[in-house]
C-alpha cells in the first residue's frame, strides 16, 4: 500500500512539472503570436524552465514505461487467473456430467445449453434434429434433478458463488541491488 502511494505521489509530481513547463511554453508561444509586450526573461530563468521541462519529459517517459510494464504484468496475471478459473469451471462441469452419468451426446448438449445456445442452434451444430436435442435436454434435466435450462445453469452458478473468491496476485518483489 505504501509503495503504491509513493508511486502515485511521484507520478503526480512528474505530471505537475510537465504541466507547469508546458503552460510556460504555450504562454510564451501565445505571447509571441499576439505580440504582447512583456519584460524579457533572464536567460538563467529560461534555462531553468527548459531544464525542468526536459527532466519532466524524461521522467514522464521513464514512469510511463514503468507503469506500462506493471500494467502488462498485471494483465498477464489476470489472464492466468481467468484461464485457471475457466479450467476449473470446465473441470466442475465434467465432474458433474460424470456424476449424473451423461452420455457423450448429452454432455455436448449440456455444454451448449450452459453456453446459452437455443435448441435450434444446438441441433444445427450437432447436425441432428431439434426433437433429438429436446429429448437429450430432457434426459439431462432428469439426470441432474432440475426442471429446466435455468435451473441447470443455476447449479453451476451456485458452485461458483460459494467457492472462495480468487486471491489477488502477489506483488512482484524486486531483488535489492
Amino acid at each position: 500500500m505504501r509503495d503504491r502511494l509513493s508511486w502515485n505521489v511521484a507520478l503526480i509530481l512528474v505530471v505537475l512539472v510537465q504541466v507547469v513547463c508546458s503552460m510556460f511554453f504555450i504562454a510564451d508561444i501565445l505571447i509571441g503570436i499576439f505580440g504582447i509586450e512583456r519584460e524579457p526573461l533572464s536567460w538563467e530563468f529560461r534555462e531553468l524552465i527548459e531544464i525542468g521541462a526536459a527532466i519532466g519529459l524524461a521522467l514522464g517517459i521513464v514512469f510511463g514505461a514503468m507503469m506500462l510494464a506493471r500494467i502488462l504484468r498485471r494483465n498477464r496475471s489476470m489472464e492466468d487467473q481467468l484461464r485457471r478459473a475457466s479450467g476449473a469451471f470446465a473441470a466442475l462441469l465434467d465432474q458433474r456430467f460424470t456424476e449424473w452419468g451423461l452420455t457423450r451426446s448429452e454432455r455436448d448438449v449440456a455444454w451448449f445449453t450452459i453456453k446459452g445456445m437455443t435448441i435450434a442452434e444446438i441441433a444445427k451444430l450437432r447436425e441432428t434434429s431439434e426433437g433429438t436435442v429436446k429429448a437429450q435436454s430432457n434426459a439431462i434435466y432428469r439426470k441432474s434433478g432440475v426442471a429446466g435450462r435455468t435451473q441447470l445453469l443455476s447449479l453451476f452458478l451456485e458452485d461458483l458463488l460459494t467457492a472462495p473468491p480468487p486471491q489477488p496476485p502477489l506483488p512482484v518483489k524486486r531483488a535489492a541491488k
